[in-house]
This record gives C-alpha cells, structure tokens and sequence, in this order.
C-alpha cells in the first residue's frame, strides 16, 4: 500500500458537503494543512438536497430554538455580504386564512421576535398585507382568506455555494480530493493513520486530526475506525423536493399543510417552481434515498390546495429529489427535535476525532470554527493566514479578481 504523500496533515476531513467544506476553509485560513476526502463529488450528497434557503427558520420560534434561529440570523447577514452573487434576499409570503392554525396574530408575533432576533438587519422589516390589496400574481387561493404577511430571507444554490467554499478552502493550501473512498483509520496516540481508495489504488495517509464531516454517513464512518468510537444515536429525516412546471414570479410561499400543519415552502427555482420539503423517518442505505410516492402525493396535495387554478398532478414534476437530516434520536416527533448542531469527541483524554452531527447550510460558518475552537488544543501552533469572515465566495467559474 502506497503513502498518498510523505506529509503528515494538521486535519484531515472525511466528507466534501458543506459542512466538510467549510471547516476546510476555516483550518487553512487558520494556517493548518487540510486534506478533505470525498467519497463522490464535491457537494453531491445532502448539500446539494436542501430547500436552497440561507434563512433564521422562522418555524424554529415554535419550538423555542430562540439561539439557533439568532445564528441563523447573524450567518444569513454574513453570507448575504461574502457570497452576493450565491446568497440573495428574497420576499416570503405566509397566506393566513380563517382555518390556519397559526392566526394573524402569531405570525405577527412571530415575525417581531425574527426581526428582534436578526437585530433589524438586512430588511427584517415585514408587512401586513390585505387581500384587497394583495397583487397576487400567482394567483393563490383568496378563499377565506384574512391576510397575506411579507418578510426577507435569502435564496441560495446549495451545491453551487458548497464548491464555492471549497474553491477558497484549496485556494488557502487545503488538499481536496473528490472520488476518494475512505475505507479506514488507525486513531494513534499521535496520529491518524487513514486508509482510502482512489482510481482502485489502495494508498494511506497521515494526519494529527481526524473531522468525520460525512452527513447521514456520520455512523457509518465511525464503524470504519480503530478503536471504535462510541456511535450517538441519531434518526435520518428524510426531505423531499419536487420540482414542477409552474412558473413562481411574485416570491417564496410559506405555507401551512392542511392536513398537519407543517411548514411547506412553495419556491421559484430556476423559472420553475420548487416545493418542499417533507420529514419521514429513513432507515436505509443514505446512498440509497430516494422521494417516497407518499411523500410525492403530500406536496402535490399542498400545492392544489394553495393554487386551486393552477393544480397539478405528477405528469407536471419535471424531477424530484431527498436529502436526509442528521437528527438526535428522541420520542419527539421529528418536528419539535433540535436543529442545533452537536459534536463528539474520541478518545476523551487526548481527542483525535471528532463528528459533526446535524447541521444547517445557513449556519456552517459558526459550525466551522466551532470546530477548530474544541480541536485547536490538540494541535501545533500555526500562523494564520487568512481571516474566514472576510473572504468573499464567488460561483463557480467566476473570477475572483
């Protein structure tokens, strides 16, 4: 078995999402040297199977993720500022009607506390939106219904803004390898030994510290080490999309399910319409996820109910995709679960792992150096080269000049 190279890496990083991306532009700008293995291409997995926002997740405020939804807030400014042309606000629209679980008045209350919680950046202004006065343009539903409410959040390409981040991360020296198989590691006392394969060769690599940045695969990756890490217990929440021929042009529909009250959000996306997403308990193969005819019936259902003169049914689904979202095992139903972001670290006396469970696209910034602020003790002092919240991110193919 061949050396990949004779260097020993700072970090090594196992998964090319976005959380994976972005600690490998937090550690290179921090100095350290990166080696980030992915296993298909760069953002292939979950990052590119979002919703597409950058958003606070104003659903949160139910559950009471009063911090999560402030970081969301503050990361949303930040990127609207880095990624200008990834990262763009957009007006949401939430329809309140006679029957709607959420009155009037909790939107209200709720758009206040949002507002409050991003600190009135960027828009956070909403409004209040009669039917008489409702332009309408994509002609929802006015039957009963006592108001529309608009407010700003952000619309992104998920997979576009992930290469985005890894194009900066190798830029600052960090070593990015798609179509590379972790098979294993050794967790040494003073090192990591891994195991991968690339083009059918078997080759190793060395590294002082091992990030498991591998989404829905997080378990998986953890039985692939020696010695064996305790395993969290976690769900994978499947999230459908469907893709539609409807054109969306007035904005982003927040809409409520008629039959369970659920947040489902009725986007444009690419002069079609983007609708989603759903959460149903998954327990195969990640690589193996794929939208349910349930989950498919649901959103069309959601649809037709919000846009009774635009109806469509599945010879209008231009494609549809299902991402999964790493989630603590809990009685809760998966609605009230925490979004927040958790870590574990292995061994507890002198880590050399650590896993990244959960996540939000909005948020892996603050998730990335989160991460180097638990590891850097375990690490050499290294000079820094880059500050992470002034380098600008540019779409692919796009001069940086």
């Amino acid at each position: 078995m061949h050396k990949l190279t004779s260097k020993t890496y700072d970090i090594a990083i196992i998964g090319g999402g976005i959380h994976g991306a972005g600690v490998a532009q937090a550690a290179a700008a921090a100095g350290y040297s990166v080696l980030l293995l992915e296993q298909n291409e760069i953002g292939s997995g979950t990052s590119s199977r979002s919703s597409k926002l950058i958003h606070g997740g104003l659903r949160y405020l139910e559950s009471a993720q009063f911090s999560l939804v402030k970081e969301c807030l503050k990361e949303r400014s930040n990127l609207i500022s880095l990624a200008p042309n990834l990262v763009k606000l957009v007006p949401f629209y939430i329809p309140v009607y006679k029957d709607s679980q959420r009155t009037a008045l909790i939107i209200r209350l709720g758009l206040s506390l949002y507002a409050l919680l991003g600190k009135l950046r960027d828009n956070f202004l909403f409004s209040k939106i009669s039917p008489q006065g409702w332009e309408n343009t994509d002609k929802i539903s006015t039957k009963e219904l006592i108001c529309v409410f608009q407010y700003w959040d952000a619309q992104t390409d998920d997979q576009a803004l992930t290469n985005a981040v890894m194009h900066s991360a190798r830029s600052l020296g960090a070593d990015i390898i798609s179509s590379a198989k972790f098979t294993h590691a050794k967790l040494e006392k003073n090192n990591c030994e891994l195991n991968l394969i690339i083009n059918n060769q078997k080759l190793t690599a060395d590294s002082r510290f091992l990030v498991n940045a591998s989404g829905p695969w997080v378990s998986q990756t953890l039985q692939t080490i020696t010695p064996t890490p305790p395993i969290t217990p976690i769900d994978l929440v499947q999230g459908t999309h469907i893709l539609v021929d409807r054109n969306q042009s007035q904005g982003i529909y927040y809409l409520e399910s008629p039959s369970d009250k659920r947040a489902v959000f009725s986007m444009p996306w690419k002069n079609k319409t983007l609708i989603g997403t759903t959460e149903t308990i998954y327990n195969g193969d990640p690589a193996k996820v794929t939208p349910t005819q349930a989950e498919i019936d649901y959103l069309i259902s959601i649809y037709n109910h919000y846009f009774p003169t635009r109806c469509i049914d599945e010879s209008h689904i231009l494609s549809s995709f299902a991402g999964l979202r790493v989630l603590p095992k809990d009685a809760q139903s998966v609605f009230s679960r925490s979004r927040d972001t958790f870590f574990s670290t292995y061994p507890n006396n002198n880590p050399k792992l650590l896993s990244i469970y959960g996540g939000k696209l909005t948020t892996y910034r603050s998730t990335a150096q989160k991460v180097l602020n638990t590891i850097k003790s375990t690490l050499p002092k290294r000079k820094i080269i880059a500050n992470p919240s002034k380098l600008k991110l540019f779409p692919p193919n796009t001069s940086t000049v």
